[in-house]
């Protein structure tokens, strides 16, 4: 956490839970008209992986468009304004491949976590995580947990073969960027 900047570093999992490689290290600037996202192949920032942008300036149900570091769209992800009163949703579209739905695993700490934004003690977080199951035609294509923590950390398992890692990568690094609009 930065004053004028989210950073994320994204690493894999290894089997006894700890952190691998780094994946991607993701910028998003804050406080701007059009929100935008960069994510580099680490933290050197050298070599661009992907940027997330929005469509649209300062859009409750903004879409983003993830493209690769030629400007070749991966797809696209969005939250669901109205299906996301009580639960959080999202659409993640991959063209030709993938178009999955996500929304939070948990109905109650949904509920909870809204009503939470509404009581007077700003200074305490939601410290309850929270998950995402994404499906397509009933079947699994990711899922996100939250881990209890003083950091967040998120785990993602990418189920579906065809799903573009980097395009996962982007909608994963969304729900904890843009999760409380």
């Amino acid at each position: 956490m930065t004053l004028m900047v989210n950073r994320y570093v994204v690493t894999e999992t290894l089997p006894d839970g700890s952190d691998g490689r780094v994946l991607a290290f993701a910028e998003q600037k804050r406080m701007t008209l059009k929100e935008r996202m960069e994510f580099y192949t680490d933290e050197s920032r050298k070599q661009l992986l992907c940027t997330a942008t929005a469509r649209q300036v300062v859009d409750l149900g903004a879409v983003y468009d993830v493209r690769d570091d030629q400007e070749r769209l991966l797809g696209t992800y969005r939250k669901k304004f109205g299906a996301s009163l009580l639960r959080s949703t999202w659409e993640l579209e991959q063209p030709g491949s993938v178009d999955a739905v996500g929304r939070e695993r948990n109905r109650f700490v949904a509920v909870v976590r809204r009503v939470w934004d509404f009581l007077p003690f700003d200074l305490v977080p939601f410290v309850w995580p929270y998950h995402f199951d994404f499906t397509s035609d009933g079947g699994p294509v990711m899922k996100v947990d939250k881990k209890i923590g003083l950091r967040d950390r998120y785990v993602v398992d990418v189920a579906s073969p065809a799903l573009d890692l980097r395009l996962a990568i982007a909608q994963a690094v969304a729900l904890d960027a843009l999760q409380s609009r």
